[in-house]
């Protein structure tokens, strides 16, 4: 996926919550046909597989904000 990153200031809670709310929409719109296709014909092995990795996705977004957010020693 070609992402363009935007800045944005993260001051508090809501604005983390806020981006998250919406980093999370853009993935599961981004990757969520994944999950659709798997589901139509594939087994639940496939689907189990491809749910994965789209909420890997968004943890490992999740995260690289958050190492962002913390101090480094």
């Amino acid at each position: 996926m070609d992402e363009i990153a935007e800045a944005m200031t993260i001051s508090n809670r809501s604005d983390f919550a806020q981006w998250a709310i919406e980093r999370a929409k853009a993935i599961v719109a981004d990757q969520g046909g994944n999950l659709a296709l798997a589901a139509r014909g594939q087994g639940d092995e496939q689907i189990a597989e491809t749910a994965n990795a789209l909420g890997q996705a968004i943890v490992d977004a999740l995260l690289d904000v958050f190492d962002g957010l913390v101090p480094q020693d």
